[in-house]
């Protein structure tokens, strides 16, 4: 590998689909989706989502730091913690200012704004916690990841809507390679299931209704999608500088030879119906990586299970390939995590290269009129492959697309 690919090291996963990044892993291969009702929304016109099972924030991390932070650090944080245990890797030995943290969250957290909003409108202020603001800035996760890890190099925050976790990614391979770092623990978090979340979404008519059937009803590419399932979780991973890695024989999963991001100009919600932003990302990360739509053996696709996102992926893809490869969307198991699913999908990305194996995609029982896509269903597929891409897309127009390499 040149100096111009950075090495991923280490994954850290906290999903619907299981705790941790093995059980992650088995949950999506076993290709049935986790949705399910949902006591936080329960009265509202979508009374389901996908939950990160057997979650305890006390447990995992401690009270002293759960009381202060919103559900979604707390999970980026589990999540950081197993990345940098797989990558072989000791913060009390590490060099902290040459390690980055750059996370990714679209939503961020308010599972506690409910209660607080109740307090002032009682006037009870003195009641209001402390931590009010501090545990739901969304800069907040890649602090408390820093602080908890003593990872003192340059600690940011993206925001790119549903792109968010695949943008920090990139945004931390530009920072090893432009030498600001050794070590960068790049991904996303969100925690979307929140009341607030379900009804604007459900006003925006984005999400699924298929109260009868939740665990059906997240079905990318299927001609009967009627939209995403809110979910939640985190990815982590611990990206490191080749030379590094190298000194430190450390083993590698992968490596991220591509990224590219784009935006399409066009409209708040909608995907550009030619999908011109998303083809930009896609041919500048393909360039990124000096390679050819040949070259590429497998697609993580964005899919959300929403009309209109699916139709123009699956355009892009069969355009740019033109004999699409291997296609999955993991949003059929796990619902979208907003802010944290181009993490999770760039983790699994890596997790396939490595495994040679692609999860399927849950609940497409008949491919959408048209699409000329090989979407791997049902169960894993077995397949060759050294090249694999990661799309992430996001509202706003905001596109992210990694390209990763096999060890």
């Amino acid at each position: 590998m040149s100096e111009r690919e950075v090495a991923v090291t280490g994954i850290g996963m906290v999903t619907p689909a299981g705790l941790g990044r093995e059980a992650t892993w088995d949950g999506l291969c076993a290709g049935v989706g986790v949705g399910a009702r949902d006591a936080a929304l329960a009265g509202l016109p979508v009374d389901f989502s996908c939950a990160v099972p057997g979650f305890d924030g006390d447990a995992l991390l401690g009270r002293k730091i759960t009381w202060r932070n919103d559900r979604f650090i707390q999970l980026a944080l589990v999540a950081a913690r197993e990345a940098v245990a797989d990558a072989g890797l000791d913060p009390a030995a590490w060099d902290g200012p040459r390690v980055a943290v750059v996370l990714g969250s679209a939503s961020n957290g308010g599972d506690r704004w409910p209660q607080e909003y109740r307090n002032l409108a009682e006037g009870r202020v003195s009641a209001i916690s402390p931590t009010a603001l501090l545990r739901s800035l969304p800069n907040m996760v890649a602090g408390e990841i820093s602080a908890d890890l003593q990872a003192l190099g340059p600690c940011l925050t993206t925001s790119t809507a549903c792109a968010s976790g695949a943008t920090a990614i990139g945004t931390a391979r530009d920072l090893i390679r432009a030498g600001a770092c050794d070590i960068a623990l790049a991904g996303g978090t969100d925690c979307a299931r929140v009341p607030m979340g379900s009804a604007a979404f459900h006003r925006m008519q984005a999400l699924s209704t298929r109260r009868d059937d939740p665990a059906g009803a997240s079905r990318p590419f299927d001609a009967d999608r009627d939209g995403f399932v809110l979910s939640e979780g985190s990815a982590v991973l611990v990206l490191e500088r080749p030379e590094h890695a190298r000194a430190r024989r450390a083993r590698v999963r992968g490596w991220l030879c591509g990224y590219g991001a784009s935006g399409d100009g066009y409209h708040a919600t909608r995907p550009d119906p030619h999908g011109a932003g998303a083809r930009r990302a896609l041919l500048a990360a393909l360039a990124d990586a000096r390679a050819q739509p040949q070259d590429v053996h497998h697609v993580n696709a964005h899919g959300t299970s929403t009309a209109l996102n699916d139709r123009v992926e699956a355009d892009l893809l069969a355009d740019v390939f033109r004999t699409a490869p291997p296609v999955t969307s993991l949003k059929g198991v796990i619902g979208h995590a907003l802010g944290a699913a181009g993490a999770v999908d760039a983790a699994c990305s890596v997790l396939s290269l490595q495994r040679q194996l692609i999860p399927p995609t849950a609940n497409l029982d008949r491919l959408d009129e048209g699409m000329e896509l090989d979407v791997v269903a049902k169960r894993p597929r077995q397949h060759r492959m050294e090249t694999v891409v990661s799309n992430a897309f996001g509202f706003g127009g905001q596109n992210a697309v990694l390209l990763f390499r096999t060890a």
